[in-house]
């Protein structure tokens, strides 16, 4: 009968938390090299190509992937013929694991986890805790699969149950159609079908885990069903020509991924859940040896990439003015060096609440002909000056807008598409929405030169930075004419 000990689980949960904070799977790299190597888009292929720098500069560096360092899924089996020496119940070990993981000095994850979902939402401090799913065999081993998932790809989870009759395929089209760029594509896509409502959407999930293997899948043919619905799915989905962030190319998904369960003879539960250009998951066993061990990926698996000059423009943020921010045009590839304002959900709400209070914003903060830049970064360790620092969602800020533009904001930065509405007002008040890539976030922070407080410190990642940035790489997403790259690539890249 193995012996496993309760600190050979936290540190091997903690080693999982830090490995795939700066690794991505070795499937998922090659799957984006070769989505880079076939894409024709000049927008998507920079796209990649900043995920790609970033992954390699996160796995030399090992500095997190994402500035969402996630929520963590924990899918554990335990042996029933094996032996647990533990002091306390599993779910604290797994957690006191997880903890020990996202504190790391040396690598100081993001804590998104807040505590009390419908009330204060306290931040819990460690990221704790995990959303755990157990199971049992008749092993004497541990499996444990431990994945960090994003705000930004859980939020377009969707479900439903379908009638018996109902189209799968129909349902799969329509939601990843109204999916827009959020989840940061090109990523994977996690499909559940049967059981009940909980079971389909874990079904969902745990597909994620697996390896991205449609080529193989391709050449050898389906044989079932299932196989025939992942091969239409995956040809058809990267025809609706979404492409990388959002801006239309070749390839919206790398993979789609689907497990299956009996169902009642009256339901066909069918849950969808993506995964991001941060996908991060590992699988190990502990059979009583000590800790799991984690192999370093060879560095040859990534291409050496870089950004490509020849259209990018130099902006200085402190030349814009609302007169001139017409210049830029939807599609534009700027690098801004200056000085910008950080806010996100947490940050806005409370600028709201001065506003209509009449109270000038702490710390004589002005937001006039300022931009914002929606991001949460990570605490920076050693010599940083910030943390890795990617753009979040930008849609959950759009209904915010309108407060802001009549503050007096100059733009905004952050990722994916806007809404209709929100890119009415960028019109009518002559502003413009600028993208960064998400998945770059470790690349985005090499260009961010000084970083400080400057209102709300007690909202921990919520809070308003002010950034000073030197070429910091945006496209123009919404120009002041309201012309959206989110709806224009697409157009132009959709076969379906």
């Amino acid at each position: 009968m193995s012996v496993i000990k309760e600190q050979d689980i936290i540190d091997s949960i903690a080693g999982a938390c830090q490995y795939i904070s700066y690794y991505h799977p070795e499937d998922f790299v090659k799957g984006m090299v070769e989505a880079y190597e076939k894409e024709e888009s000049e927008a998507a292929k920079n796209a990649i190509a900043q995920i790609l720098i970033n992954s390699k500069m996160c796995a030399m560096g090992h500095r997190p992937l994402c500035q969402d360092t996630g929520s963590v899924n924990i899918f554990i089996k335990v042996g029933l013929n094996a032996k647990l020496e533990l002091s306390k119940e599993l779910e604290d070990v797994l957690n006191e694991g997880v903890a020990k993981g996202y504190t790391d000095p040396d690598n100081t994850l993001r804590y998104s986890v807040v505590s009390d979902p419908a009330g204060e939402r306290k931040n819990t401090k460690n990221n704790t805790p995990a959303v755990i799913h157990y199971s049992v065999d008749n092993s004497d081993k541990v499996e444990i699969t431990v994945a960090a998932k994003g705000g930004g790809s859980e939020n377009k989870s969707k479900f439903t149950v379908l009638n018996p009759s109902d189209s799968i395929y129909d349902w799969v089209m329509e939601n990843v159609k109204q999916m827009g760029a959020g989840w940061c594509p090109p990523g994977i896509l996690g499909i559940g079908i049967g059981g009940n409502p909980e079971k389909s959407m874990l079904l969902a999930k745990e597909a994620l885990m697996d390896h991205i293997d449609i080529h193989e899948l391709k050449k050898r043919g389906a044989k079932n069903a299932v196989e025939e619905l992942r091969l239409k799915l995956y040809e058809d989905i990267n025809k609706i020509g979404t492409g990388a962030q959002g801006l239309g190319g070749l390839t919206t998904v790398l993979d789609v991924k689907i497990l299956d369960y009996p169902c009642h003879a009256a339901s066909k539960p069918v849950a969808m859940i993506p995964n991001c250009a941060a996908t991060r998951h590992i699988h190990f066993e502990l059979d009583g040896s000590g800790a799991a061990k984690f192999e370093k990926p060879d560095l040859n698996i990534w291409p050496d990439l870089e950004i490509p000059m020849d259209s990018v423009k130099r902006v200085n943020i402190e030349d814009l003015t609302k007169q001139n921010l017409s210049q830029f045009k939807s599609g534009d590839t700027l690098l801004l060096s200056g000085k910008i304002l950080t806010a996100r959900d947490a940050a806005h709400k409370k600028i709201v609440e001065y506003k209509k209070e009449g109270k000038p914003l702490p710390n004589g903060l002005d937001l006039k002909d300022r931009f914002i830049y929606y991001v949460g970064p990570v605490d920076p360790v050693k010599n940083e000056v910030v943390g890795p620092a990617g753009p979040t969602t930008s849609t959950r800020m759009d209904k915010f807008t309108k407060d802001m533009m009549e503050i007096g904001i100059l733009g905004m930065i952050g990722k994916a598409e806007r809404k209709q509405p929100t890119i009415d007002l960028i019109k009518e008040y002559k502003s413009t929405y600028l993208i960064a890539t998400g998945g770059a976030a470790y690349l985005i922070s090499q260009s961010i030169k000084d970083a400080k407080v400057v209102a709300f410190e007690e909202m921990g990642m919520e809070a308003i930075y002010e950034f000073e940035v030197k070429d910091m790489p945006v496209t123009v997403a919404v120009d002041t004419e309201g012309v959206s790259i989110h709806t224009t690539g697409p157009q132009k890249w959709r076969t379906i």
